[in-house]
């Protein structure tokens, strides 16, 4: 109700009949495309947390809607497109996948504002981009499971092979053999964000490796039960907390925080201030949380990561700090040398020591 008081004020003082004019602003429409349900307990879930957050946070003043299990490509096209005819003035596409139907709408809707969760395509006005240094996440979860594995085997399940998943991947090998010069990574693809099925299979088939810690960047649950049934074996949460496996195997967990965000963005759009922008934020503004590291991690080890996690958040640690080679033994970053954001925002390849090839 803030929007229609402000409005009817400022008509009041006008002479202009306040009333009338307050009551001719409908609620600004918001919608939401997800790539999963928002009961997958991970990435659509948190994205859906941050819907709820804008309701609650605006009230009477703006209506969310959202479509779930949109895929990628052509049907995602067509979610947009009746989105925005139904009226939404902002839309939230939040996949990777969503980039080029997202601008491909957009550039039909000029007035409607389109926000693309993981892309870099901004290719009309009124596109926006953003995304959060998952890496960063990825780089605690990796000390920890490179102090904590006993077979010195690391099982990740990945999705697609795109900048932003290989970062992952760097950045959790990096940290771990840090700590554990003997550890080994096996990367399991399986093209797919959301496939409860697959992405147990996938867990089993690292487990069967000898894989005593399974990370994700995939968004159901699966793995974790899978981990349970096994026994022995360590999970992290992925996008959301996953607590309810706590004490075990989830120990700690990457937790996307979209709800600021979100709200931000809402509200520029009320206030006429939006503008096309590429936001990219890690720990240091809590779009990314380490969640509870429970306590099966060792306490010395907990308060390791907590001080990783600190030093990111502050700007005195990069995860991507030199010396550091590419696979192939090529020279990447001098001792002390930091990554910048270009090299990260398009990397595609995987650093020395890891094995197998990234896809193409």
């Amino acid at each position: 109700m803030k929007r229609r008081n402000l409005l009817a004020g400022a008509a009041l003082a006008l002479g202009l009949g306040g009333a009338a004019l307050a009551g001719s602003h409908e609620p600004l429409k918001v919608g939401f495309i997800y790539v999963g349900p928002i009961g997958d307990g991970g990435w659509t879930f948190e994205h859906n947390e941050g819907r709820l957050a804008v309701e609650e946070h605006f009230g009477d003043a703006v209506e969310t809607v959202f479509q779930e299990n949109v895929p990628e490509g052509a049907d995602a096209e067509r979610a947009l497109t009746q989105m925005a005819l139904q009226g939404a003035d902002l839309i939230f596409t939040t996949s990777f996948g969503y980039m080029d139907p997202t601008n491909a709408v957009a550039g039909k809707f000029p007035d409607v504002k389109f926000e693309h969760a993981t892309g870099y395509k901004r290719e009309h006005a009124n596109v926006s981009t953003y995304s959060a240094r998952f890496y960063e996440g990825r780089a605690v979860q990796g000390h920890i499971a490179g102090k904590m594995t006993e077979t010195n085997k690391i099982g990740y399940i990945a999705s697609f092979p795109i900048p932003e998943v290989i970062r992952g991947i760097n950045a959790a090998y990096i940290h771990a053999k840090r700590v554990n010069p003997d550890v080994e990574f096996s990367v399991i693809w399986v093209y797919t964000w959301f496939d409860p099925a697959k992405e147990a299979d996938a867990a089993n088939a690292l487990i069967e490796q000898g894989a005593d810690v399974v990370l994700q960047h995939t968004d159901s649950t699966a793995p974790q039960a899978a981990a349970q049934a096994a026994g022995n074996v360590i999970t992290f949460g992925q996008a959301s907390d996953m607590g309810e496996y706590a004490p075990m195997p989830r120990v700690s967990s990457i937790i996307d925080n979209w709800a600021p965000y979100y709200i931000a963005r809402t509200q520029e759009v009320i206030d006429g201030s939006w503008a096309s922008v590429d936001t990219w934020d890690g720990i240091s503004t809590g779009m990314v949380k380490i969640g509870d590291i429970s306590d099966a991690v060792p306490a010395d080890v907990k308060a390791e990561a907590e001080a990783m996690a600190a030093a990111i958040g502050a700007g005195e640690y990069h995860p991507f700090t030199g010396p550091l080679n590419k696979q192939d033994g090529s020279p990447w970053l001098a001792e002390g040398e930091i990554a910048d954001d270009g090299t990260l925002a398009g990397m595609n390849f995987y650093v020395e020591g890891l094995t197998g090839e990234v896809p193409n």
